[in-house]
């Protein structure tokens, strides 16, 4: 659980409801406050209101969470690409970490935990 102050934010954007369903039950009883979005025009609207990081899907339907991962970098917040294809050479190196599909849940938990600790420190 985090410790007190204001909750961080997690944004995860995936075409998948039983992945943003994972990530957001267990993000929450680590204490994050978890906003989903299941297309990248659903995720620009939450990025309006404040994320502290993202976890990004590559494929997001017919979308390329490409172009996405292009506009969170400019903005300096931090992702966490996440993709079970051979995009993880693309994210490498251009996103703050990548996990691959399958993931475990102590991965996602390490991953959102340094992300935040990273986008705090850059304030």
């Amino acid at each position: 659980m985090l410790a007190g102050g204001p909750r961080s934010v997690v944004l995860v954007v995936d075409d998948e409801p039983a992945i943003r369903l994972l990530c957001k039950v267990n993000l929450e009883l680590d204490g994050y406050e978890v906003r989903e979005a299941g297309t990248l025009d659903e995720a620009r609207q939450h990025l309006e209101v404040g994320i502290d990081v993202v976890l990004l899907d590559m494929h997001i339907g017919m979308e390329r969470g490409e172009v996405l991962l292009e506009e969170l970098i400019e903005r300096r917040i931090p992702v966490a690409v996440v993709t079970g294809s051979t995009e993880l050479d693309v994210a490498r190196g251009r996103a703050d970490a990548v996990l691959g599909k399958p993931f475990t849940i102590d991965e996602l938990e390490a991953t959102v935990a340094r992300l935040v600790a990273q986008g705090t420190s850059r304030l």
